[in-house]
């Protein structure tokens, strides 16, 4: 569960069914359905059907693709390499993600 305090979020499914649990409230959102997911308030979501779910989320304000690529940054530095077993890190990553939404 998370709780952006700077963002709101929109998911709408495109495909399958998803249920998302928005402070205490369970909802479910399929094809046409759009999810509000308001500043600050607890939140997660889920595919909630035996089909695979496509989803577009829009976050607003702009500023949070800056959290995906540092995110891809992060992954690459400590992702193993197929010569090194699980445990062993290719260096050492550090990045500034720690908010979710920045502005």
């Amino acid at each position: 569960m998370r709780r952006p305090d700077l963002c709101e979020l929109r998911l709408t499914a495109s495909q399958g069914r998803v249920g998302a649990l928005l402070g205490d409230e369970v909802v479910y959102g399929e094809p046409g359905n759009l999810i509000f997911k308001p500043r600050d308030q607890w939140h997660t979501f889920w595919n909630a059907g035996d089909e695979p779910a496509r989803i577009l989320e829009i976050i607003s304000p702009a500023g949070f693709e800056r959290y995906f690529g540092e995110l891809t940054e992060f992954t690459a530095a400590v992702r193993p390499t197929p010569n090194r077993s699980p445990g062993s890190r290719r260096g050492t990553a550090s990045s500034s993600i720690s908010r979710a939404c920045p502005v």
